[in-house]
């Protein structure tokens, strides 16, 4: 049984009958459709995706699935990846090179750092210090080595873009973690990111599916053979004598399924909320992971719509704000058959209050701070479209990694259990795919001596 039907889940499907040929898997999603935040839909006769839009391929896992159920040959790459960043005088080039904000050098920063700023990034790599031994905020740590300037104009708005939080609450080694090796010999930021530092091979760094990522999730849904049950929610989890029992259902009605293994692979508070009788310490573990909230507006614009050259731009947190960042997806992508496609992101950690406006408020604040970043009114949309995602991101704080190795150590007497998705290993489709694949392998290793006795 596998609770959760994102791409975690449904890479854990995969990964389980693939490896036990025969094995009959389960998935439950109280959605109506599978591919959680793979998701996409239709605005103003545009396909857009209502969250994820793409994934890395310098991590092999999300291109090998793709090639695993049938779509190595319907794969798109950007355009353009040049972003920018919002600065009080407008737009600047978001600097190349930098490991979610920590540049290597003062290349490309003379546009957002004052000349005080750029001489304290500069003089940084020779600065004393004590080491990086035991996790500590990526933010706090980097205004202390870096300066608030670059924090706020950079690390922040980029830290931002992934896990919609701030950068003063978010873990270095979780967040990061190339820079923990380098750090713990140094304590130079700088000289860690030039350690830490990949070129990579000069191919693409994104992609995503022609058609749309739900079109992704769909098919490892089909290939994983499993029985794909919507609408139906997990309720509780209970240990048997010979496996698990599964309460689904409403109250009043409640259904009972039961399972040799499950795959927990839904966030971390339904985690909780179903280990809190048979894994009560990971439960405790598991429940301490905050979450943020976000809203995408979606404006289908005319194509004679002037946009800004690039991919996108972040926004650095202001009073007032909504947008903390902004894709030009017609641009970016290709796509939206002569139309210009805008997605402007909203919400933060912390800030749920910002989202209670209703979906008509959200796409006029967001079109009108998006008319001041442009410089120039943004037009009558002939669409627009607001998807909003509660819970939709999880916080790796402070001691993040040390909290997750706690939750799986009080699972370790339960190898028919294991938990998967973006809480765990990674945000990214291609960590939660990692993530599922690596439940499905613990899964099939702890129920070999059954699948043998089936065979």
């Amino acid at each position: 049984m596998v609770i959760g039907g994102g791409i975690a889940g449904l890479a854990a499907a995969h990964r389980i009958t693939r490896d036990a040929p025969g094995t009959a898997v389960t998935v439950l999603d109280q959605a109506a459709q599978p591919g959680g935040k793979l998701r996409t839909a239709e605005a103003g006769g545009v396909t857009v995706e209502t969250a994820a839009e793409a994934f890395l391929v310098r991590r092999p896992e999300a291109l090998d699935l793709a090639a695993e159920v049938g779509l190595a040959g319907e794969l798109i790459h950007p355009r353009t990846l040049a972003a920018s960043v919002a600065t009080l005088a407008g737009l600047r080039p978001l600097p190349a090179g930098t490991l979610m904000g920590i540049p290597r050098s003062l290349d490309g920063l003379g546009g957002l750092l004052s000349p005080a700023a750029l001489a304290v990034v500069g003089s940084e790599p020779d600065r004393p210090g004590d080491p990086v031994a035991e996790d500590v905020s990526i933010g706090a740590y980097a205004r202390e080595r870096l300066g608030a300037e670059l924090v706020r104009n950079l690390v922040d708005p980029l830290l931002g873009g992934v896990y919609a939080g701030r950068a003063e609450g978010l873990s270095l080694h979780a967040t990061v973690p190339g820079l923990a090796g380098p750090l713990r010999e140094h304590p130079s930021l700088v000289r860690a990111a030039r350690a830490a530092f990949s070129p990579g091979n000069g191919g693409p760094v994104f992609a995503t599916v022609r058609g749309g990522l739900g079109r992704f999730a769909g098919a490892v849904a089909a290939a994983s053979k499993a029985d794909v049950r919507l609408g139906v929610t997990a309720r509780e989890l209970h240990r048997t004598t010979s496996g698990w029992r599964i309460v689904t259902g409403p109250v009043p009605d409640p259904g009972d399924i039961t399972a040799d293994a499950v795959v927990l692979a839904v966030p971390a508070p339904a985690a909780a909320r179903l280990l809190a009788q048979v894994g009560p310490a990971a439960a405790a573990e598991l429940a301490g992971i905050g979450y943020a909230s976000i809203a995408l507006v979606t404006l289908v614009l005319p194509g004679s719509a002037s946009l800004p050259p690039g991919s996108g731009a972040l926004i650095p947190a202001r009073e007032g704000h909504l947008v903390k960042a902004v894709t030009f997806s017609s641009q970016k992508w290709g796509t939206g058959d002569g139309l210009s496609v805008v997605r402007a992101s909203i919400g933060r950690y912390g800030e749920e209050h910002e989202l209670q406006h209703p979906d008509e408020v959200l796409a006029a604040r967001a079109r009108d701070e998006l008319s001041r970043l442009f410089g120039t009114p943004v037009p009558d949309p002939l669409d627009t479209r607001v998807d909003r995602w509660g819970g939709a991101l999880p916080q790796y704080a402070v001691g993040h990694l040390g909290r997750i190795r706690r939750a799986r150590a009080a699972l370790a007497a339960e190898p028919t259990l294991a938990l998967a998705g973006a809480a765990y290993d990674g945000v990214g489709i291609p960590a939660c795919i990692a993530s599922g694949q690596s439940a499905a392998a613990q899964i099939t290793a702890a129920l070999t001596p059954t699948l043998g006795e089936a065979r």
